[in-house]
């Protein structure tokens, strides 16, 4: 097989839109954990990921907003798998039901050093290939160390909170992270007070999750955040979450923006007195 497979379809209903009015990026992760499964199923790895506990990495680059009411699928394909069976590549775009036109893009690796692919998974995955054709992935300068991050998330994981493993599902903790950077915001100015007045919103352009550990009902997080670029009218933040108990982290997303004009749907420049409070949360980068 050499093309796409449709591994989810549906709609953007109203209250799954944010303050930005589009698609909440927590929502994107509950259609995209769907499209996952079924196709994990489709390689006949659906155990493999129902046993979870392997580290995974998720980049998604957002090319154009879905809105309230948007009609959209989900393609996903099997991009890459190395010899040894410990490191799977799979992608996946959202599309415009309608244009037809990819309007996200994820580039999704697993970590399968604990855990490799047999000889003839590899051999059965590698029979259905497909060539990437979606924005590469840009390196990004990582903080160093812990320093210099804020809290701007804490509580406990609720039943509702649980995937069907029984782990914090990846909508969830996406959601704490929209949270977190709410909470940045406030923290630097770019609160709702300022964005309902001056008609703004943050637009979120590109995200990287990094799965490294898991979480059951009732064990307790917390959410730090911290600044690792400051542009004219962008900003990425970098939010950790953790086992407040361990310490021990669980995930970590890059969030890259920018300061939207909700009418012109431009982004527009950071005043000065918020890129002021921001460049103070600026964290040390390896």
């Amino acid at each position: 097989m050499t093309d796409w497979t449709e591994t989810y379809r549906g709609a953007v209903p109203p209250w799954q839109c944010d303050v930005t009015e589009h698609f909440t990026i927590a929502y994107y992760f509950d259609r995209l954990e769907e499209a996952q499964a079924n196709f994990a199923e489709e390689l006949g790895l659906g155990g493999l990921l129902k046993n979870g506990g392997f580290p995974r990495r998720m980049a998604l680059r957002f090319a154009h907003e879905l809105r309230a009411g948007a009609s959209f699928h989900i393609d996903s394909a099997a991009l890459g798998v190395d010899a040894p069976g410990t490191d799977l590549r799979l992608g996946h775009r959202f599309v415009d039901s309608v244009t037809r036109e990819p309007v996200t893009w994820i580039d999704e690796h697993w970590d399968l050093s604990t855990t490799p692919l047999s000889a003839e998974q590899r051999d059965a995955i590698e029979r259905r290939l497909v060539t990437w054709d979606g924005p590469v992935t840009e390196p990004r300068v990582e903080p160093t160390g812990t320093a210099g991050y804020i809290p701007t998330g804490r509580g406990r994981v609720k039943p509702i909170d649980l995937d069907s493993n029984g782990h914090f599902g990846l909508s969830p903790i996406v959601h704490r992270f929209s949270n977190a950077s709410g909470q940045t915001g406030a923290a630097i100015g770019f609160d709702a007070s300022f964005m309902e007045k001056n008609r703004r919103g943050f637009s979120t352009f590109e995200l990287t999750l990094l799965l490294s550990g898991a979480l059951r009902v009732d064990e307790p997080y917390l959410v730090e955040t911290g600044i690792g670029h400051l542009g004219n009218s962008s900003l990425r933040m970098i939010h950790r979450l953790t086992n407040a108990r361990t310490g021990a982290e669980i995930a970590r997303l890059g969030q890259f923006g920018v300061n939207l004009d909700l009418d012109a749907r431009r982004p527009a420049r950071w005043p000065d007195t918020i890129r002021d409070r921001a460049a103070a949360l600026v964290i040390p980068a390896g």
